[in-house]
């Protein structure tokens, strides 16, 4: 029996970590409960429940938002991992942390290793993640960053739910076919986080964990309408023609060269969408 601390609990993802770690001696803390971006407090929390693993799925992960609240974004994605691993090195716990794709300029084609040390981030998010995974680095060395992409599930807004629900309302839409990735369900990054604490126990450091294979937004989209029989038609466009206030990299596929590959994103996809019909 392990003690984990999940943080951001009540998020997309800190609901699969609970439901994942649920046979395990689990404490669950939201924004309410604990503030990571201040430090005396959450050390004093933290200590106070001497936890031997610490999973940090609290985040700003409203990546256009991000550019116009640099401020935030840099003290909840950077400064308040920087927090948990000064903490955790502390009382001598294990800190997993999530990081994302965004962290590269996504100018490689063929995709990033983990290993791979230009970080050059596109967006003020990309940048905040970036920051928080240096700190990380820099003040404790029991950690896994885990990187991670596109990511989707219940209880929480994302692309998936977005196209359904436009898919039904308009004859037709316009859905980006330049930028490249892994989609990921949440509840199979909650179960590969248990997998690698839990099993594997691989040596600390950088991970990248997606499920398999790569499309894009476009392909993406394809496959949901396929899978919920969605008849609007679905047109491919660039992003110049399609602009975001945050930059997104063409190519952010992340190279899994460490772990047991995760199933298929098709696969994933299929199963998320079947939970969906049953819960609507």
């Amino acid at each position: 029996m392990t003690k984990v601390l999940i943080l951001g609990a009540n998020g997309m993802l800190g609901q699969e970590l609970m439901a994942a770690f649920k046979d395990q001696e689990v404490s669950g803390w939201d924004r309410n409960d604990i503030d990571i971006t201040d430090f005396n407090l959450a050390q004093e929390k933290i200590k106070e429940l001497k936890p031997e693993v610490v999973i940090n799925a609290a985040a700003y992960t409203a990546v256009d938002d991000c550019e116009t609240n640099r401020v935030l974004a840099m003290k909840v994605n950077g400064e308040g991992p920087g927090n948990l691993a000064k903490i955790c090195k502390e009382i001598g716990a294990i800190l997993v942390h999530y990081s994302t794709d965004y962290i590269f300029n996504g100018q490689k084609a063929d995709g990033y290793n983990e290993d791979y040390n230009q970080i050059e981030p596109l967006s003020v998010y990309g940048e905040s993640k970036a920051l928080g995974e240096k700190l990380i680095k820099e003040n404790c060395e029991k950690y896994y960053i885990l990187r991670t992409a596109w990511l989707y599930g219940k209880n929480g807004k994302n692309f998936v739910d977005t196209m359904i629900k436009l898919g039904q309302e308009k004859p037709e839409l316009k859905v980006i076919n330049d930028q490249h990735g892994s989609p990921t369900y949440a509840k199979d990054l909650a179960l590969q986080t248990r997998e690698i604490l839990l099993n594997l126990q691989p040596a600390f450091g950088v991970y990248h964990v997606t499920n398999s294979g790569t499309c894009t937004w476009y392909e993406f989209t394809q496959e949901i309408f396929k899978i919920k029989n969605i008849t609007a038609k679905v047109i491919p466009c660039t992003s110049q023609e399609y602009p975001l206030p945050a930059k997104r990299p063409t190519y952010s596929i992340l190279l899994n060269t460490k772990l047991p590959l995760m199933r298929p994103w098709q696969e994933a996809l299929k199963e998320y969408l079947k939970i969906e019909n049953i819960n609507p």
